[in-house]
């Protein structure tokens, strides 16, 4: 029985009931966002016993997520590396993680990833499809729909909580990217694999084509499906053209048909997008998906700013958590110029983190704006030990704090004695 099963036949499940407890809010509230698709919980019943494992649940009403990517490249490989920079995603609080692997023993290193995870892991199958059949010395347009579906269920039985499946690339959204001659083409390395698949074999696209297999497969382990944007833009002038409003209307008949199976969908987004942008396209994508929760890469809001596309993302990301997006993907320091490291996977998660709160607080989501009053208070009061401990991140808080000490313990060397706060307080104690 899934999430959504047990939520139809008001079966109140663990899982439920701790993701109304993290967040908040009644019990009622996501067992109806789980029956009417607004809300997915991203947790394999096949997943491995984890102590301390935090369940998460993205949609209507919560907390805007975040999600951190790690994984190989064939230039990059080392397991060692992949489970720092988990525990590093892990440690700077980032909600979920995906292993986008490709070089090396990718069985091996998603079995490690899942192992030692404490948060819900997500993955993309079609990288492991591509890069076994292109390591048989074979091109990807001779990959065939069951090397597609085995790896599929692959990553099920070992307990991932949610997998990108690039179902909305179809002969005919190829078609209109063939005809829209854009200036960065496509970007999503999934969405590559199969635009070529389907440009060489003239064949339809084996997940579209199946989906009523890949339903059966994620009803069977209560895997959330990521409807992919593979058609997503690399650049903002490529935003919210044809290509990518194609491949959006199939996605909303997918979920559609997802809702009608039980079984738990979510859309992904762009992208690189202008800011002035942002607002309406969240609104479309939530009109054809009927709310499905909405999952975006940023959107960075300017190609041009390489080394620090952390912050071109989390501006696009607040403006789109603030709008009604339920999931960011993070961008690190590194996107566009190679493999994240540790600190730029820590970078890329609080940058994330900060356009989520600050989405929340925009959208009203219930303890958002209190955490910032409460954290106003311990300024005015000058509590520098309190405000470390509810700080985004109290390390960054202690070690910028004690830099430069200031000749006067109750300031900083911003302003020192002639700090406005402490000032103002003598002048109202006397009122």
């Amino acid at each position: 029985m899934t999430q959504i099963d047990s939520a139809k036949k008001n079966i109140t499940t663990n899982e439920i009931n701790k993701i109304a407890k993290d967040e908040g809010c009644p019990v009622q509230h996501i067992s109806d966002g789980l029956s009417n698709g607004s809300i997915a919980i991203f947790c394999n019943n096949k997943r491995p016993a984890i102590k301390n494992f935090r369940e998460c649940a993205v949609g209507a009403g919560l907390k805007t997520k975040v999600n951190a990517n790690i994984g190989t490249s064939p230039d990059c490989i080392s397991m060692e590396k992949e489970l720092e920079k988990l525990e590093t995603a892990i440690r700077a609080k980032a909600d979920t993680v995906m292993d986008l692997s490709t070089g090396g023993s990718l069985k091996k290193i998603r079995q490690q990833i899942i192992k030692y995870s404490t948060i819900p892991v997500g993955t993309v199958p079609v990288y492991q499809a591509s890069c076994e059949t292109m390591l048989r010395e074979k091109s990807v347009f001779q990959m065939d729909s069951e090397k597609i579906f085995s790896v599929i269920e692959e990553h099920a039985a070992d307990g991932v909580d949610f997998i990108t499946v690039h179902c909305g690339i179809t002969k005919k959204t190829v078609d209109v990217l063939e005809k829209k001659k854009r200036i960065c083409g496509v970007v999503s390395r999934g969405g590559a694999f199969l635009v070529k698949w389907i440009m060489s074999t003239g064949k339809e696209n084996p997940l579209y084509e199946n989906y009523d297999r890949l339903l059966d497969i994620a009803y069977k382990y209560d895997m959330v499906l990521s409807l992919g944007d593979g058609l997503r833009p690399g650049a903002i002038a490529d935003a919210n053209d044809d290509a990518q409003l194609a491949e959006l209307s199939v996605l909303g008949e997918l979920i559609e048909r997802a809702k009608k199976r039980n079984v738990q969908a979510i859309v992904e987004g762009p992208g690189h997008m202008p800011i002035n942008l942002i607002q309406e396209h969240v609104k479309l994508q939530k009109k054809i998906t009927k709310n499905a929760p909405y999952y975006v890469l940023g959107p960075l809001v300017t190609d041009v700013a390489p080394g620090y596309d952390h912050i071109t993302s989390a501006i696009g990301g607040a403006l789109a958590a603030a709008s009604g997006v339920d999931y960011l993907c993070y961008v690190t320091p590194a996107e566009h110029l190679h493999l994240p490291d540790t600190e730029d996977v820590f970078q890329g998660v609080m940058a994330s983190r900060i356009a989520a709160h600050a989405g929340d607080i925009a959208k009203g989501v219930k303890g958002a704006m209190q955490w910032d009053i409460d954290f106003s208070k311990l300024r005015k009061s000058l509590d520098w030990k309190n405000q470390e401990k509810n700080s985004l991140d109290p390390e960054k808080f202690k070690s910028e704090f004690k830099k430069f000490k200031a000749s006067d313990k109750d300031t900083c060397t911003m302003c020192g004695q002639f700090c406005a706060m402490r000032e103002m307080n003598k002048v109202l104690e006397k009122v």
